[in-house]
């Protein structure tokens, strides 16, 4: 289905344009010879006609933009391709120009002589523009403490008003309502997506910024587990850090392997497992896990004990003088 066409006439002089428009004022029919009629808003990328009625004994008759002619008569005076030649006869001179652009805007002459005098009728385009992103800041990857600046220009006319958000988490305390966000001493629960808008009556553009906030390691306080002779045991430890921290493991002051003694370690994100497949007496003990990345280190201590042994322990501690077995 095509666009409709609106059309509006002033005063010896009509305008019609493609797509959504804003709305024409007109001071009504002149009896003046030459009139001034209100100005026209139309949108960049719309079609523009202009329409001049003619009349009787016209012998003469051209549309010019500014001191250029576009057409006289029949004639093409502009070399623009996008201007044409609609309807000529003795009723109405119109001509269009598509896809409108910036370099459109200003004033336009309906020029026509009859036989007993000359007549003009003229009208000023405004053209508008949606607003456009030109430059922004791109993804960031910086660390905690660091002073974060991020920027958004953009252009459209009328000028669009320019604000920053926080889109992803969303944190209405951290927005901007100009060009420029700045974020001071930056921590990590700041990081994640920001979202510039650019909006003026026209649209409204977007763009997003991603920032990555790196810090060191923090690790989660160890469980001790408690495992039988001849049972899986398996000790875990999880570590928050940007970027994703590395993981060992000590035996006292000795690293473990994987694969030593029959030990498996598996490493998955923010976790770290060592697994015991069959363990044994001289597994019992103290092990260290350590989380490392570029910017520190932290640890964890977890004891690895014997479930009858522990039991026995306990139960000498409460008092109890006598186990039965």
């Amino acid at each position: 289905m095509k666009n409709p066409v609106y059309w509006v006439v002033l005063a010896g002089i009509s305008i019609a344009f493609i797509q959504q428009g804003l709305p024409v004022r007109s001071q009504g029919e002149s009896q003046s010879d030459n009139k001034q009629m209100d100005n026209i808003t139309i949108r960049q990328g719309e079609t523009l006609f202009l329409s001049c009625s003619q009349g009787d004994f016209v012998t003469h008759t051209a549309w010019l933009n500014r001191s250029s002619i576009l057409y006289a008569g029949e004639d093409k005076w502009s070399v623009d391709p996008r201007v044409s030649l609609v309807t000529l006869n003795q009723d109405e001179f119109t001509i269009k120009i598509e896809d409108v652009d910036l370099t459109d805007e200003g004033q336009y002459i309906c020029a026509v002589q009859t036989s007993s005098r000359p007549r003009t009728t003229s009208v000023h385009i405004i053209v508008q523009v949606p607003p456009k992103i030109l430059n922004l800041s791109k993804d960031l990857v910086v660390n905690e403490g660091s002073n974060v600046i991020l920027m958004c220009l953009a252009n459209g006319k009328p000028e669009p008003a320019i604000g920053w958000s926080m889109l992803s988490p969303s944190d209405d305390s951290l927005s901007s309502d100009s060009e420029i966000l700045e974020i001071p001493f930056i921590s990590r629960n700041r990081a994640g997506v920001y979202e510039c808008t650019a909006a003026n009556e026209i649209a409204v553009d977007t763009q997003t910024v991603e920032l990555t906030v790196n810090y060191p390691p923090s690790v989660s306080d160890g469980k001790d587990v408690g495992v039988t002779l001849g049972q899986r045991g398996v000790l875990q430890c999880e570590a928050d850090a940007v970027p994703e921290a590395d993981f060992e493991w000590y035996r006292d002051d000795r690293r473990i392997f994987n694969g030593f003694d029959g030990i498996e370690i598996e490493d998955a994100g923010a976790f770290s497992k060592l697994t015991f497949f069959n363990v044994s007496e001289a597994d019992y003990g103290n092990y260290t896990c350590v989380a490392i990345n570029k910017l520190g280190s932290a640890n964890t201590s977890i004891i690895l004990y014997g479930k009858f042994q522990w039991l026995l322990v306990s139960i000498l501690i409460s008092g109890f003088s006598f186990i039965c077995f």
